[in-house]
């Protein structure tokens, strides 16, 4: 596995020195920068081009979320893991919204962490288990049965099997594979199920097909 370049991006010293001391056993990690405020997290993305970011969201001058949004413009395949005390679901849903891969809280344990970012590594998103519960169900606000299924309805059986397969972790070149269809192809169905849903990220995929029972065998 290469080298997973993370920039720290919170702005209490303590966090930071505590993150550090988590991350010190894991060789394949390189901490490469921290950053104090969402200005500084976005200048130094640019600067030390990390491969991930633990980015905390109540942050001076721009907040956690606007800085994902103003990262994942310049550098979309950057992860980006959410790293806040918030449980509360606007938060959870703002976030996903502007491009996080992944969503913890600063009382998950070390264990979590590691996972998180594992599954980032991986090209797969992960939300903490104090929330993934509370995203299924509430993530869209779909409430009524019937709502859920006329928009699943909405989507076409080829489309259903590429969010599977994003949900899943998939990358658009694997699923074209998988599939036996172009990339071309794969980013065309992967833009209409996510314009018929209003989706806008592939956590929100992944919520929503859990929320679908899709990923269910």
């Amino acid at each position: 596995m290469s080298i997973g370049r993370i920039l720290i991006a919170d702005d209490h010293a303590m966090i930071r020195e505590g993150i550090r001391a988590i991350l010190a056993d894991e060789q394949d990690l390189e901490i490469v920068g921290e950053a104090v405020n969402g200005h500084e997290a976005i200048h130094n993305t640019n600067l030390f081009q990390p491969s991930i970011i633990l980015m905390d969201l109540n942050m001076p001058h721009i907040n956690g979320t606007e800085a994902i949004r103003a990262i994942k413009r310049r550098h979309p395949k950057v992860k980006i893991i959410v790293l806040t005390v918030h449980k509360a679901e606007e938060f959870v849903r703002s976030t996903l919204d502007a491009g996080a891969d992944a969503y913890i809280l600063k009382d998950d344990t070390r264990l979590e962490l590691i996972s998180a970012i594992r599954h980032v590594q991986n090209g797969r998103s992960y939300l903490s288990p104090c929330v993934s519960s509370m995203v299924v169900t509430g993530y869209l606000g779909r409430n009524d049965s019937s709502t859920q299924q006329a928009s699943w309805e909405v989507l076409t059986t080829r489309e259903r099997e590429v969010m599977k397969l994003v949900a899943e972790g998939f990358k658009n070149k694997q699923i074209g594979s998988y599939l036996s269809i172009s990339l071309k192809t794969v980013e065309k169905h992967r833009s209409n199920l996510m314009k018929k849903l209003d989706l806008h990220s592939a956590s929100a995929i992944t919520a929503y097909a859990m929320d679908n029972n899709l990923l269910v065998n």
